[in-house]
């Protein structure tokens, strides 16, 4: 079985990372902002085998609060930020500016915080299981401190954020 058919996301690719080292010479030299935005990376991949594995086996109840409808378009909702956080984690690393990787950053929690935010709703409706909503909560929780690894490393650059909020 191809691990990479259950979670649609590419693999990290370092030789690809490389383009994007503007400093010749430098490869060489330890990148920690790379190396715990990778294994973010990865550990998302996990999250989006289970996450996807929980979605595929979502029952709805026809006498629940919400209609199917509803359960539909937010299982579209949670999967288009799931790939949108491993776009965001992978293109944070283009170039190395600090504004964008803040600007990533924000969008990685905002969606990591509405996929675990619904998978609560979704366990609580019995929309999924109960031990998949446990599994998918916990991996969430690892993911986030992977993720604020990942944020302590940041380097405030030179560049001017112009709408003031990264300063």
């Amino acid at each position: 079985m191809n691990i990479n058919s259950l979670h649609d996301l590419p693999d990290w690719d370092d030789d690809g990372m490389d383009k994007y080292n503007e400093e010749a010479g430098e490869k060489w030299k330890p990148d920690l902002t790379r190396a715990a935005c990778k294994k973010m990376y990865q550990h998302w991949q996990v999250v989006m085998i289970m996450l996807n594995g929980a979605l595929e086996s979502a029952g709805f109840d026809s006498e629940g609060l919400f209609p199917k409808a509803y359960w539909e378009q937010n299982i579209n909702m949670l999967l288009s930020d799931a790939i949108q956080i491993a776009a965001k984690i992978k293109s944070s690393e283009a170039g190395g500016l600090y504004i964008i990787r803040m600007e990533n950053a924000s969008i990685i929690r905002k969606n990591a915080q509405f996929i675990a935010s619904s998978i609560l709703l979704m366990t609580e409706e019995k929309v999924i299981d109960e031990k998949h909503g446990l599994v998918i909560e916990e991996e969430i929780n690892a993911f986030r401190e992977l993720f604020k690894q990942w944020v302590a490393t940041f380097q405030k650059d030179e560049m001017e954020d112009e709408w003031g909020l990264f300063i």
